[in-house]
């Protein structure tokens, strides 16, 4: 029997959306917060023809992409590092500062990748309660130690929707000493409408400690092709590009995203009608007597405490599939508008239940 690291014995496996299916056959995924919408016809398009090349390695270094999003948001191709979606960024930063004593800074309940990251890079996680079901950012600046090399700041929250404003995130940054990293998790970035939410990239320019993540997976409609990127100071991008693994990102995967880039446009029309949905759905929810948090993202959040997995198989039962974090709540996408009406009928008979 091989030996293996002792962590891998703790270290739960991440856990990725299920599907559910009523008896009559309907099944509505709103488990994973993608989009409902399929690619554009012109990015369908330009994946198609780029097929024809999948017997050659794809450029390493996405020497196009990163041009076409450095374009997209006026910043300098050095500060871009573009990756197997967000999430495989996120690992390589746990990579470029991770290490026995280290520790990192993230707020709980946020993005569940956060602590299995963590613990295989030999970090110590350091989790932060919610306040009122956002980060409690001036609880996360008193955390800080000498011993903090990186900070994660999920804004929108997953798996809460809800977001930190501009002058608290000015506030904190003043707080936290220029070694450490702060890290921008703004992979529902596209979804924001509330003007008060800053947008990373108009920070990181003038602080050279923090960096920000975004992905083509929700609002680009692209998660089954995995890319995403950071953008940050020379530094932080160089060092991250250091720990990519060769080819990371594939052809079709850079294709689809600078195609998706060129489109944005009829894209982000797309988003608007996801984003009315959403508040469709909350206003709905609420009207049924339900809590719900201000959302920014493309899902809506019930802390449910007990009664979670209880609700779960409920909507289960009507094919409707969402995210449950035993013992806290459920996180639910937003859906097509049928997915989401099937959502609302299995939540109001859930209450009269």
């Amino acid at each position: 029997m091989p030996r293996f690291r002792a962590i891998l014995d703790t270290v739960p496996a991440y856990k990725a959306g299920k599907t559910a299916m009523s008896a009559d056959g309907r099944s509505y995924k709103l488990s994973s917060n993608e989009s409902p919408y399929g690619p554009l016809p012109s990015v369908v398009e330009a994946v198609s023809r780029a097929a024809s090349e999948m017997h050659l390695y794809p450029d390493p270094a996405s020497t196009a992409l990163t041009n076409a999003i450095a374009e997209r948001h006026g910043v300098p191709p050095e500060h871009v590092a573009a990756g197997a979606g967000s999430v495989t960024l996120l690992q390589q930063l746990f990579e470029t500062v991770g290490e026995p004593g280290a520790e990192v800074i993230y707020a709980w309940q946020s993005f569940e990748a956060y602590p299995l990251m963590a613990d295989l890079s030999g970090a110590t996680s350091v989790r932060v309660p919610l306040l009122g079901e956002t980060h409690h950012l001036e609880a996360m600046a008193d955390a800080i130690t000498p011993q903090t090399r990186m900070i994660l700041v999920c804004n929108p929250n997953n798996p809460t929707g809800t977001v930190v404003h501009a002058a608290e995130l000015e506030a904190f940054l003043d707080r936290v000493p220029e070694d450490v990293l702060v890290v921008l998790d703004e992979a529902y970035r596209e979804y924001v409408r509330d003007a008060g939410v800053t947008d990373g990239l108009t920070v990181y320019g003038d602080r050279p400690n923090v960096a920000v993540l975004r992905t083509f997976s929700k609002a680009y409609g692209l998660a089954g092709l995995r890319v995403g990127y950071l953008i940050g100071n020379e530094p932080v991008a160089s060092a991250v590009r250091k720990t990519t693994v060769p080819f990371a990102v594939n052809h079709l995967a850079q294709t689809a995203a600078i195609a998706s880039l060129a489109a944005e446009d009829e894209l982000l029309e797309r988003v608007d009608i996801v984003v009315k949905e959403r508040e469709r759905v909350r206003e709905a929810l609420i009207s049924q007597d339900w809590t719900v948090p201000i959302t920014e993202a493309n899902f809506v959040w019930l802390r449910l405490g007990d009664r979670t997995m209880d609700f779960a198989g409920s909507c289960a039962l009507e094919g409707v599939a969402v995210r449950a974090f035993a013992g806290e709540g459920v996180r639910i996408s937003i859906g097509t508008p049928e997915a989401n009406d099937t959502l609302l009928a299995a939540t109001e008979a859930f209450r009269h239940a």
